[in-house]
């Protein structure tokens, strides 16, 4: 009996160690922790269980049978984050480059089955050098099998993709298909051709960092959703985010103990809308005094910056968070940014997390570039999501909303619960100057006729109440009182339950 217990743990020993001593110092070198030390620190300490830790490749041509490690380049398993469960894999580099074979890709495929099955999110952490050439087709089979399964849980888990190495070619469609991605700085990329291929076919001439690499992602494709500093950073934030998140999509929300007072009163917002309508002001501010402890988890923070997305919680419950930016192209909304909520107001529906709408909108960004770029079918898909969506919604207009970007942000047209407005709000079709030139073209050459004009405008339209007159804006409140409205609005939506007709899927604006 101690013959095989010895040998069990010698077997272990061998697989923990991965692609051996020299390896992992390499990996280190870099600045990048082993699958192994990811996954501890990104689960609670003690609780990881470890699937196929002796599963190894069957591969026998171009030497391979010589070129054997137990667990084949991906340690998986289950754990728990803050006592929660989730299902991980990570992608060893440091055997065999990470790369992926058959077997490597069955054992994600075994884990993200049981994800799927007992209801728990997947997080992959990856770092591989991609498909593995020597299987040749049998390594694309892998790969499928796993899209598979990311298209298959989409919606009914939450995915989360740490790029914590090279990630190329047909292995960036896995994380591509995930509900975030995260990327470490200086250390990860992502391309689905590489520096080589481009110079080859192209003959532009770019690093692996321009290229891929997570400033490019984070800042011009929108392909992540943030960027950290190292490793450790990146498994923190993604234990924080997952704090966020349900389990599962017949689940809530987690609701964690809260230390702030849902009535708390900040007099300091009566004075955030500047006197003089084209300064802008800082809509974070409203948030982080609307959220309890003034905890922000934002989304896309570096990628059209003109909208803000992310998570708060209010009494405690998650709540999803879009706003307008008015430090940023005035808060317009363009393509990008319509992209970009878009996608976070489909999440939030998909797993039941309400969503805060701040609204501070100018109108759509006019322009050649954006017509031709499609802003009418990107609008669309805006527009689209906030409609579908069957979650609690609550709106609070600050300052202006103009045209049809007034009824985009969720307004009562698109089943909004509640829909406030500060008294400093305006909803009209377009603001004064501009209504002016068309309504009283023929007195444009007198200055103090149309001067008089846009004050009258002004007057009666620069104001919540007509829009509150015809019951489209629910209440006009007081700056100062908005996280008690807001908290007591979501609170009275608990109960809410609303079904869209049948229907196999939606046919969104793509």
């Amino acid at each position: 009996m101690k013959d095989i217990l010895q040998e069990l743990e010698s077997r272990r020993a061998v697989a923990r160690a991965g692609g051996g001593e020299k390896r992992v110092a390499a990996q280190h070198y870099k600045g990048k922790l082993t699958a192994r030390e990811r996954i501890e620190l990104l689960l609670d300490e003690g609780s990881f269980e470890e699937f196929d830790m002796f599963v190894q490749h069957r591969c026998t041509d171009f030497g391979m049978e010589e070129t054997k490690t137990p667990g084949d380049g991906v340690v998986t398993g289950w754990g728990t984050v803050n006592g929660r469960m989730v299902y991980v894999f990570a992608q060893d580099f440091t055997v065999l480059g990470g790369s992926v074979s058959e077997t490597h890709g069955a054992k994600i495929c075994k884990i993200m089955d049981m994800a799927i099955q007992n209801g728990a999110p997947v997080i992959g952490i990856n770092d591989s050098g991609g498909a593995r050439i020597q299987e040749g087709v049998s390594s694309l089979a892998a790969y499928g099998e796993v899209f598979q399964r990311n298209i298959l849980a989409s919606g009914v888990v939450p995915q989360i993709s740490l790029i914590m190495g090279p990630c190329a070619g047909g292995a960036v469609y896995s994380p591509a298909m995930t509900d975030f991605i995260f990327m470490v700085k200086d250390s990860s990329y992502m391309f689905v051709t590489g520096p080589d291929v481009v110079k080859t076919v192209t003959n532009e001439h770019v690093t692996a960092e321009e290229l891929g690499g997570a400033s490019t992602h984070t800042r011009k494709s929108s392909v992540a959703d943030g960027a950290f500093e190292n490793d450790v950073e990146a498994l923190a934030e993604t234990r924080r985010l997952i704090d966020f998140l349900p389990l599962n999509n017949r689940e809530k929300a987690p609701v964690r103990p809260f230390f702030d007072d849902p009535a708390r009163v900040e007099m300091s917002l009566d004075t955030l809308v500047p006197d003089n309508p084209n300064q802008p002001y800082d809509m974070k501010e409203l948030i982080l005094k609307i959220a309890d402890e003034g905890d922000f988890f934002e989304i896309q923070k570096d990628f059209a910056a003109n909208i803000i997305t992310g998570f708060i919680r209010l009494e405690g419950q998650s709540v999803g968070v879009v706003a307008n930016q008015p430090m940023v192209l005035a808060g317009c909304l363009d393509i990008d940014a319509s992209r970009k909520a878009a996608r976070f107001v489909r999440f939030c529906d998909a797993f039941e997390i309400p969503i805060l709408t701040l609204v501070d909108v100018p109108g759509f960004l006019p322009g050649v570039t954006q017509e031709y770029g499609g802003v009418i079918k990107h609008g669309a898909k805006l527009l689209f999501a906030y409609g579908e969506a069957t979650v609690p919604k609550v709106t609070v207009l600050t300052r202006k909303t103009y045209g049809g970007a007034y009824v985009v942000m969720s307004s009562k047209h698109l089943r909004g619960d509640f829909n406030y407005a500060w008294p400093t709000a305006e909803v009209a079709v377009m603001g004064a100057k501009g209504a002016v030139e068309i309504l009283y073209r023929s007195e444009l050459a007198d200055r103090e006729k149309i001067a008089a004009r846009v004050k009258d405008y002004e007057d009666r339209f620069a104001n919540p109440f007509v829009a509150a007159e015809k019951g489209f804006i629910d209440e006009v409140i007081m700056p100062h009182s908005t996280r008690r409205r807001v908290a007591r609005a979501f609170a009275s939506l608990r109960t809410k339950k609303l079904a869209n007709p049948w229907k196999k899927h939606d046919n969104i604006p793509l």
